[in-house]
C-alpha cells in the first residue's frame, strides 16, 4: 500500500484530497491537528509517532524529524532495497506539507520577535526538501491549488517523471520563499546585508507589458500592507501601474486636499486647495492637455461631485483615491471603461527600498523620502523670500523630487504653473516649464522655481527671470554657485539652497 505523509497548516480543500487518496489505495501518515482534522473528514490516518515508535518531544518541536520517516521519503527502491529492508523503512510516494504562517505572524502588530521565532517551521520544510530531492520518486505538494491535479495524474497513472520535476521546483520556490521572509525580517535593521534575498507572490498576469510585444505580470510583497482595490474598468495595464504608484507617492505625503495627475510616470499638475475639487481645478489647469488620459491620484475621500467634475471635464484612465464614496461609484458607472481604484496601507512602504535591474544585477537603494529638516535651508541671494514665496518654495521643493531629472517646477499658490522633465539639460528644463504656463495662458506671474539639482551655470536662472519667477530653490553645490547668486540678485530674485538634491531617474 503506498503511502503519503500529510502536514499542513493550510487546510483548505484538505478533506477531499485526504479521501480521494484514500480511495486510491493510499494510507496517510500524520501528526496533531492535521491528523485530527483528517478523521473528522472520515478517512483513516497513523500517526508518525505510532509509525516511528517515538513520541513528540519540546512541546511538539520535534515531530517528524526522525530516521524513519526521513529515510522512508529519501529511500530509492530501485537502489536501496537492503537498507529499506535491514532498517525497516515504508517508501514514502508522496508528501503533503505546508509550513507554519510565519508571514502571517509578523504581520500582527502585537507580534515579538520571540512569536516570530517561534514561527519558523523546521520538520515541514525538511520534509519538503527531503522529498523534493528525492522527486524521482517522491512526489512533493505544498499548495492545496494542486490537490485535484494530483488526483487527475494519479488516476491518468502513475506520476511521471516530468511533472513530479515540474513540483519539486515548485517545492524548492517555496521553500525559497519562506527562507527569504525570515531572512528580511531578521535583518530588517541592516538594509544592505552581504546577500539580498527578495520574495514575491504572483499576484496577476498582465495584458502585455509597456509594448504589446513584452510579456508581463505583476509580483506582490508578501509584507506589504499597501493594497488597491480596482471597484470598476479594464484591467489595470502595466503602464498604468507604474502612473497608478507614481500619482499615489505624489499626494500622498500632502495634508490638505491634493490632486495630482500624472502621464508617463511624471506629474503633468500638482496641487493642494481646500476641498478636493478645488485641487483638482488647479491641477488641471496646470497641463490640460498632458492631462487627458492621464491617472488622477486623491489623497482623500473621494465624493461624487468632485469625481462628476473629472468625467464632464476630460478622459481618465485611473481615478484613485483612499476611498470613495458608494455615490462617486454610482457617478463611475457612466464612463463603463474608467477604472476606479481605491488604496490603503501606502504610508507603511514609504521606507522600503527601491530596486532597479541592470546588466549583471540589481541596484538598490533607501527610498527618497519627503520629510526634510528645513532648519539647514539657507537664503543665499540679498533678498529674502517673502512669506507667500517661502509657502510656495516649499510646496514647489516637495513636488520637485517626484519629477524626473533634470526636473523643474514651477509654482504659484501651492499648484503647479508649469513642469519641466527629463531633459538632457536644466536650462532646457526651465524654457518647457515656462513654455507650458504661456501655452495655456495661466496667470503665473510671479511665480516661484523648484530644481532638483544645482544649476551648473547662470543661464536657468535668466531663463526663468524671463518666466516671471520671483524666487528660487535648490541644493546648491555647483562650483559656479556664486555666479548663479549674481544673477539671482541682478534680477532681485530670492533663493534658497536646502543642500539636498532630488534626483529622480
Amino acid at each position: 500500500m503506498p503511502k503519503a505523509i500529510i502536514s499542513v497548516t493550510d487546510k483548505r480543500e484538505l478533506a477531499p484530497f485526504a479521501r480521494g487518496l484514500v480511495e486510491r489505495g493510499y494510507s496517510i501518515l500524520s501528526t496533531g491537528g492535521t491528523a485530527d482534522f483528517i478523521r473528522s473528514a472520515g478517512a483513516e490516518v497513523e500517526e508518525i509517532s505510532d509509525f516511528t515508535g517515538s513520541p513528540e518531544i519540546l512541546e511538539g518541536r520535534v515531530k517528524t524529524l526522525h530516521p524513519r520517516v526521513f529515510g522512508s521519503i529519501l529511500a530509492r527502491p530501485d537502489i536501496d532495497k537492503e537498507t529499506i529492508s535491514s532498517q525497516n523503512l515504508a517508501p514514502i510516494s508522496l508528501v503533503v506539507v505546508n509550513l507554519y504562517q510565519f508571514e502571517k505572524t509578523i504581520g500582527n502588530e502585537w507580534a515579538t520577535l520571540d512569536d516570530a521565532i517561534e514561527a519558523i517551521d523546521i520538520g515541514g520544510v525538511s520534509l519538503i526538501r527531503a522529498a523534493a530531492k528525492n522527486s524521482a520518486h517522491v512526489l512533493t505538494v505544498v499548495d492545496p491549488s494542486d490537490y485535484e491535479s494530483v488526483l487527475k495524474q494519479l488516476d491518468k497513472q502513475d506520476w511521471s517523471a516530468r511533472y513530479r520535476r515540474e513540483m519539486a521546483a515548485k517545492a524548492f520556490r517555496h521553500t525559497a520563499a519562506y527562507d527569504a521572509l525570515i531572512a528580511d525580517y531578521l535583518t530588517s535593521e541592516r538594509p544592505f546585508p552581504e546577500r539580498l534575498t527578495l520574495t514575491y507572490q504572483l499576484d496577476s498576469t498582465m495584458r502585455y507589458g509597456e509594448n504589446p510585444h513584452q510579456e508581463a505580470s505583476f509580483y506582490r510583497s508578501p509584507t506589504s500592507r499597501f493594497r488597491i482595490s480596482q471597484l470598476q474598468g479594464k484591467q489595470l495595464s502595466y503602464n498604468n501601474i507604474v502612473d497608478l504608484d507614481a500619482a499615489i507617492q505624489c499626494v500622498l505625503g500632502l495634508k490638505q486636499p491634493a490632486c495630482g495627475i500624472v502621464k508617463h510616470a511624471n506629474p503633468c499638475g500638482l496641487a493642494v486647495g481646500e476641498t478636493l475639487l478645488q485641487a483638482y481645478e488647479k491641477a488641471f489647469l496646470t497641463d490640460p492637455t498632458s492631462a487627458f488620459g492621464g491617472i488622477i491620484a486623491f489623497n482623500q475621500d473621494l465624493s461624487a461631485p468632485t469625481l462628476e467634475r473629472v468625467i464632464a471635464n476630460q478622459f481618465a484612465e485611473v481615478v484613485v483615491a483612499p476611498s470613495i464614496s458608494s455615490e462617486a461609484t454610482e457617478t463611475a458607472k457612466r464612463r463603463p471603461n474608467l477604472r476606479l481604484v481605491s488604496f490603503s496601507g501606502a504610508e507603511t512602504d514609504l521606507n522600503n527600498l527601491q530596486a532597479r535591474t541592470v546588466a549583471g544585477g540589481l541596484l538598490v537603494q533607501q527610498t527618497d523620502g519627503d520629510q526634510e529638516d528645513t532648519t539647514d535651508w539657507r537664503v543665499v541671494t540679498k533678498r529674502q523670500p517673502t512669506k507667500s514665496e517661502r509657502d510656495d518654495l516649499e510646496f514647489a521643493w516637495y513636488v520637485v523630487r517626484h519629477v524626473k531629472s533634470n526636473a523643474i517646477v514651477f509654482v504659484r499658490d501651492a499648484t503647479t504653473t508649469g513642469i519641466g522633465a527629463g531633459q538632457m539639460n536644466r536650462v532646457q528644463s526651465v524654457r518647457i516649464a515656462a513654455a507650458r504656463s504661456q501655452e495655456e495662458a495661466l496667470n503665473t506671474k510671479p511665480s516661484v522655481m523648484a530644481s532638483d539639482a544645482f544649476f551648473p551655470f547662470r543661464d536657468g536662472i535668466d531663463e526663468a527671470a524671463k518666466a516671471g519667477i520671483s524666487a528660487v530653490i535648490q541644493p546648491g553645490g555647483s562650483v559656479r554657485d556664486q555666479e548663479v547668486i549674481s544673477a539671482c540678485d541682478e534680477h532681485n530674485l530670492a533663493m534658497i539652497f536646502t543642500g539636498t538634491r532630488h534626483f529622480k531617474h
